[in-house]
């Protein structure tokens, strides 16, 4: 019998215990269950693999990349310094706990399917690369905390499954009043942000025009590309700080900071901006061979998940990524990123002056992507229910939470609070923090306050459905019934989010497909609820399961 043995620790310890081979497994296993040949099997399955291993590759060159700037910003400021990106921390932490973060990821979604089968909370999560990221943070925060690995996917399989189905429902009342009906849900762990941008948008633009009445320079749009965006933002930080860390420690300090990881140091002043400008645009880089191993993982995951979602729990509403909200008020995105990324400026000032030194917080720097598309659906959730000004007042609020939060989430990631970069939107940051505070008490109890904190939430969010989302409460419905500011010809009415705009967009305007429907809104005085056209999900979302009926 020992050579039964001998295969069994090899399958363990060679093949399961290494994350690219297990992703690979679990892929093909999705797909032999959903019966496909045996030709796309084998493909989905070596896609996959080969997917996880470009996350190693870029997380490598965002490490490398990232070693200068942290030198900077703690030379020049004190203190350290962080660029919160999803994909670089996840890239890092899949070096160490890659098996874990899979085994993880399996358990939450089958858990997230039984709640949404026998719950009131009917939501079927798809956005995979979140699921990938929150898998990610808990099995850091879990095994920083000294639980075993067993402990690690068991505990954090039923926080992920609790907040699959959980998030969404907090966010559908603003989801509902932006697309105006109930076949598509928000999946998307930036929601406090979004939750409170609506929030703030019924405090402050009752009689506020929607922002689909102005226009916006088309020069902004570039930024849409998160490529672009990540090397243009990495460059300016690097720049700026590399300038400002010259000034207060002098040439020869400076030019050593590209020693750092066994490099060579700088040789003259221009050198050292040029290496600067180079290194940023080497995490843009870095950032996007991550992104690309990512969406090729979940271009034959994300399938296998669908179709097991579609047989356990048929008809539930399928909840999207943050894009499914851009079509319906396209200048709403960009100025809510703009007013997201000032209420970053802000915040960082914040800590820099008051909050870092009193507390220890590291200095969170603003990236333009976590702006973008974070503070974008803030201000198409904030014009929902405010127009202008609670695009804009709210999306602010959004940058100060993904600003805040993240150096709070910090203190509970251990030798990953090192890394100079960490998670980014907000959801990682509260639900993260409270997990990892949690866990510091320790063996037992600090496993029963974590399932207290992931049964409390799961509590938040039952009761929200069944008070708040199932009596069709609409939290824009004091706006409809108020005119607004001033009247201008063949606008959208002031209480639209922009769905009556959603006809004259351009396809693919937003997200890069065109919106189904003829935009056709309900004006301010016909009769019944104001209804919006249905959005076609972002490019390379899984087809949603089919809605439920009405």
């Amino acid at each position: 019998m020992d050579w039964l043995v001998t295969i069994a620790t090899f399958l363990v310890n060679e093949v399961l215990s290494v994350p690219a081979f297990l992703i690979g497994l679990i892929t093909a296993a999705g797909l032999l269950a959903l019966r496909k040949p045996a030709g796309q099997t084998a493909g989905g399955a070596i896609k996959a693999t080969l997917g996880f291993l470009l996350i190693n590759a870029g997380a490598g060159l965002v490490v490398s990349s990232l070693a200068p700037l942290g030198e900077m910003i703690q030379g020049a400021t004190g203190a350290h310094g962080v660029i919160p990106t999803n994909e670089a921390i996840v890239g890092i932490a899949q070096e160490r706990f890659g098996a874990r973060v899979a085994w993880l990821m399996i358990a939450g979604f089958g858990l997230g399917l039984l709640l949404a089968r026998f719950t009131p909370l009917r939501y079927v999560f798809l956005t995979g690369h979140h699921m990938l990221f929150m898998a990610t943070l808990l099995t850091v925060v879990l095994a920083t905390a000294g639980l075993e690995a067993w402990a690690v996917v068991v505990v954090g399989g039923v926080l992920l499954g609790i907040l699959l189905v959980s998030v969404p429902a907090f966010a559908h009342p603003w989801t509902k009043r932006i697309t105006g009906n109930n076949s598509v849900a928000l999946g998307h762990f930036g929601t406090a942000g979004y939750v409170t941008a609506g929030a703030v948008g019924q405090l402050v633009g009752r009689r506020s025009r929607s922002t689909e009445d102005m226009k916006l320079p088309e020069g902004l749009r570039f930024l849409r590309d998160s490529m672009v965006a990540t090397a243009l933002s990495m460059l300016l930080i690097y720049v700026t700080m590399a300038v400002v860390y010259v000034v207060e420690a002098g040439r020869h300090t400076a030019f050593q900071a590209f020693a750092t990881g066994g490099g060579a140091p700088a040789e003259d002043l221009g050198d050292y901006l040029m290496r600067s400008v180079m290194q940023g645009l080497q995490f843009g880089i870095s950032v996007a061979v991550i992104l690309f191993g990512v969406r090729t993982i979940l271009g034959e995951l994300v399938p296998a998940f669908q179709g097991i979602a579609q047989k356990v729990v048929p008809g539930a509403v399928p909840a999207l990524d943050a894009p499914i909200v851009f079509p319906y008020a396209p200048n709403a995105v960009l100025v809510g990123f703009l007013a997201s990324f000032t209420g970053g400026l802000c915040t960082l000032a914040l800590l820099a002056w008051l909050l870092g030194p009193a507390f220890g917080l590291a200095l969170v720097l603003p990236g333009l992507v976590p702006h973008f598309f974070t503070g974008g659906a803030a201000g198409v959730f904030g014009n929902a229910t405010g127009g202008r000004r609670g695009a804009v007042l709210g999306a602010f609020c959004n940058g100060v939470l993904i600003t805040l939060l993240p150096a709070v989430l910090m203190k509970v990631l251990g030798a990953f609070g090192d890394e100079n970069t960490t998670f980014g939107d907000a959801d990682f940051g509260w639900f993260g923090s409270l997990v990892g505070f949690a866990a510091k008490a320790g063996g037992a109890g600090g496993i029963a306050l974590m399932l207290v904190v992931g049964g409390a939430v799961l509590a938040g969010a039952v009761v929200v459905q069944k008070r708040v989302v199932d009596t069709g409460w609409d939290p824009g419905a004091h706006r409809d019934a108020a005119p607004p500011e001033a009247a201008v010809p063949g606008a959208a009415p002031s209480g639209a989010s922009g769905g009556a705009a959603l006809g004259a967009v351009e396809p693919g305007a937003g997200i890069g497909v065109p919106a189904q429907g003829s935009g056709a809104t309900a004006g301010p005085d016909e009769a019944g609820p104001r209804r919006y056209p249905r959005v076609a999900p972002p490019l390379g979302a899984p087809a949603p399961p089919p809605p439920p009926e009405e």
